[in-house]
């Protein structure tokens, strides 16, 4: 038996955990939230992802329950969660400052809300122990929290929050206050504990490798709005918006205008310059403005024009990026026109081909680039 595939937005048959009913969000005249409808699915990692200000932590405050909808309605298991005060919804809530007890002991932090909760003593130990276990503190369990690293304070934390089996766990930003290699670390660690005790994880990021990394779908946010809510692989080969591929990734965004030609479109771009041809189902009338969204990683770079490639350009290298096992060329078009093409560098440095200044070919497939509305 193959392992089955979890998409159970793709299953008509399966309720969602947490449904947003044309959920709006006021303050004042301020517009958090506009008109939101969207379903998380129960055992979904699911990332709400966006810059300042889009109004991904009022969707989670609003989950947690410290704000209520202005319109709309927020259902947790078919049941409308506005009434509920957010001691008493089956949410917890872990911040990025991790608010730990300082006096009290990591065995203490995670008793604390069961204690609060009048559960029996040999429940309460068997509880902890098995947090303890999950996160990996065992040896930890009797020092203070200034006595741990922060890494191991993020995982206190989110034992903490674990302890009562909410049904959602809401993460704010949880690991902003790592360092990037600690951070990595952290986000597999998180996958592996979500996966283990099937919690729905609801994260806050504006971090987009986080998100691409940890999450079953992402939501990426502007304006109070949810653009694209979408597998991580979807978001990134599939982009519905120029502000979606634009936001995700590396890219190439190069606008022109759209004529239908075979299974597609040439799309001409400036005076001079050969059309370029994309396939897409997308409709477009003829002259329309479109966007070519391409990635980097899909741009052939050589010396010589490639023989019979549909689209190929000539430019000038302008920058380059050594990411050790990558490199990516900024290529300028005559036109001015930037366009990036990344090569993985499987050979020492003194043997790369290319360098600044150099007059370089870039190509590309026709099902290379995303054709996206102006």
């Amino acid at each position: 038996m193959g392992q089955t595939v979890f998409e159970p937005w793709n299953d008509p048959n399966v309720k969602p955990l947490i449904q947003f009913k044309n959920v709006t969000k006021r303050f004042g005249d301020f517009v958090a939230i506009d008109n939101q409808s969207f379903d998380i699915y129960a055992q979904e990692f699911f990332a709400l992802l966006g810059p300042s200000g889009c109004g991904k932590t009022t969707m989670m405050r609003m989950l947690a329950g410290f704000e209520t909808p202005t319109e709309g309605t927020i259902l947790l298991a078919g049941q409308d969660i506005a009434p509920i005060p957010p001691n008493k919804r089956a949410v917890n809530m872990m911040f990025q400052s991790y608010a730990l007890f300082p006096h009290l002991s990591v065995w203490e932090n995670i008793a604390f809300g069961l204690k609060r909760d009048r559960m029996e003593k040999s429940a309460i130990d068997a509880r902890v122990a098995e947090m303890l276990k999950l996160t990996r503190l065992e040896q930890f369990a009797k020092r203070k929290p200034h006595q741990i690293s922060g890494g191991q304070r993020q995982r206190v934390a989110l034992a903490r929050s674990l302890a009562k089996a909410p049904k959602l766990l809401l993460l704010d930003e949880p690991l902003g206050a790592l360092d990037a290699k600690l951070r990595q670390d952290t986000q597999f660690e998180l996958m592996d504990i979500q996966e283990k005790t099937g919690t729905t994880f609801v994260i806050v990021t504006h971090d987009q490798e986080e998100a691409m990394t940890v999450a079953s779908r992402v939501a990426v946010m502007d304006h109070g709005r949810i653009i694209q809510a979408d597998t991580p692989a979807r978001i990134y080969e599939m982009p519905k918006s120029v502000y979606v591929a634009d936001f995700i990734g590396d890219v190439t965004i190069i606008e022109g205008r759209a004529t239908k030609s075979g299974d597609g479109y040439d799309v001409a771009f400036a005076e001079g310059q050969p059309s370029l041809h994309a396939k897409s189902d997308k409709v477009f009338q003829n002259g329309q403005t479109c966007h070519l969204a391409i990635r980097p990683e899909k741009v052939a770079i050589t010396a010589e024009k490639p023989e019979g490639a549909v689209n190929a350009i000539q430019g000038k290298i302008l920058d380059i990026a050594y990411l050790g096992n990558l490199s990516t060329y900024h290529v300028e078009l005559p036109t001015g026109q930037i366009i990036k093409s990344q090569t993985a560098n499987t050979r020492r440095l003194s043997r790369r081909g290319f360098t600044w200044e150099d007059t370089v070919w870039l190509s590309w497939t026709e099902t290379a680039g995303v054709l996206l509305e102006g």
